[in-house]
């Protein structure tokens, strides 16, 4: 079974409640409507402000009473106090709003998830000929530095384990193992001695057993392909798209203490629909 209809039959099975903060898009709305008449989750509005959600923002994260209501009266604020109050358990936005404010909202709210210091992203690539595969980080950190790098090697690991059951991640450089220098290579090198996963590697000794052998780094069969920075990230998974015809599900956000998912502004109804499913996979 793909990825998808794992996690699809998984939240058929145990349906859960999602918050859309942008229904008034009719993508949005048809997604919606899609996932609760086939039993995926209950598709929930954020009509109206609560004092369990207000208590999550005072009590559990610390905010003035005042700011809290101001912050309340926004839509995107508000769907993340249902999920930080328990009254949602994902929230998936994005479809009209910018990543960095689906991103505030969840990082004031929500607040990070235990040990984790960097917020990322990841896509979930389907392509035409089976594959599937996680790239990251393609929407939000511009230029990491070791210590982001390391924390979004580590979160994405963790995702294509829940996802894709297990992760051969590749830290990705253009230059593979010690045949290059300069401060991009070193930062990955460096990285890859924290972690243990396989780097530098450019990304056809990442994705070619032969190339690997040649060269002397992995196992050519990575699942997981980590960028060095957003440049490369984005740029990569636009190409996929387009010269590949890969499906592109996400950015699905990693780093929260509870699921939190940031739409591409492009999305379909069936990319918002893949992408519920694969965040109540996470919930």
């Amino acid at each position: 079974m793909s990825v998808f209809e794992n996690a699809l039959e998984a939240a058929k099975a145990r349906p859960g409640r999602v918050v859309f903060p942008e229904m008034e898009d009719p993508r949005i709305a048809e997604a919606a409507g899609w996932l609760q008449e086939h039993g995926v989750c209950d598709a929930l509005t954020c009509d109206a402000s609560s004092d369990a959600q207000m208590a999550a923002l005072v009590d559990g994260r610390g905010i003035k009473e005042g700011v809290a209501k101001r912050m309340l009266s926004r839509p995107m604020f508000r769907a993340a106090a249902m999920v930080a109050a328990g009254e949602a358990d994902a929230m998936v936005a994005g479809a009209i709003t910018p990543t960095k404010r689906v991103i505030e909202a969840a990082s004031i709210v929500i607040g990070p998830e235990e040990g984790v210091t960097t917020a990322s992203s990841y896509f979930v690539m389907i392509f035409p000929d089976g594959r599937e595969m996680l790239f990251a980080d393609c929407a939000v950190n511009v230029a990491p530095d070791a210590a982001q790098l390391t924390d979004i090697a580590r979160a994405t690991a963790a995702s294509a384990t829940a996802l894709l059951r297990e992760a051969r991640v590749a830290l990705l450089s253009f230059s593979t193992g010690a045949s290059g220098t300069g401060e991009s290579v070193d930062m990955v090198r460096e990285v890859a001695e924290a972690t243990g996963f396989t780097g530098p590697v450019q990304a056809d000794a990442a994705l070619n057993k032969t190339i690997a052998v040649t060269k002397g780094v992995g196992a050519g069969d990575a699942n997981t392909l980590v960028f060095p920075d957003l440049n490369a990230g984005n740029i990569a998974y636009k190409l996929a798209q387009e010269l590949a015809g890969a499906q592109a599900v996400g950015p699905m956000l990693q780093g929260f203490a509870k699921p939190v998912c940031d739409l591409s502004r492009g999305a379909t109804v069936d990319d918002i629909v893949a992408s519920t499913v694969l965040t109540l996979a996470r919930a």
